[in-house]
């Protein structure tokens, strides 16, 4: 019997090229819309509503993290505007009292 061999793929997947087009692009300018809550484990991260103003995705309305002190008519920029944040999951809903 011959000895097993395992094939190994040569240069980089799908993922890596995709993330790397993601990296290269210049940033996009997107201005805060309201801010919905905190979030991360001790509430350092701050989610927010961003209107993308420039780009593919101009005009756009998502959700993103942003770590820092923001207010509402600030301006981010972002390094990619495909991905956006998931929603925080609240332990009380509107209007419990």
């Amino acid at each position: 019997m011959g000895s097993k061999t395992q094939k190994t793929k040569e240069g980089s997947g799908s993922s890596a090229r995709g993330a790397e087009a993601l990296l290269t692009e210049t940033a996009v300018p997107a201005v805060v819309e309201g801010i919905i809550g905190r979030t991360g484990a001790k509430g350092e991260v701050t989610q927010v509503k961003a209107r993308i103003l420039q780009g593919f995705d101009k005009g756009k309305v998502m959700r993103r993290n942003v770590k820092g002190s923001v207010r509402k008519r600030d301006i981010l920029m972002l390094r990619e505007t495909q991905i956006e944040a998931r929603r925080i999951k609240s332990k009380y809903s509107k209007g419990a009292a």
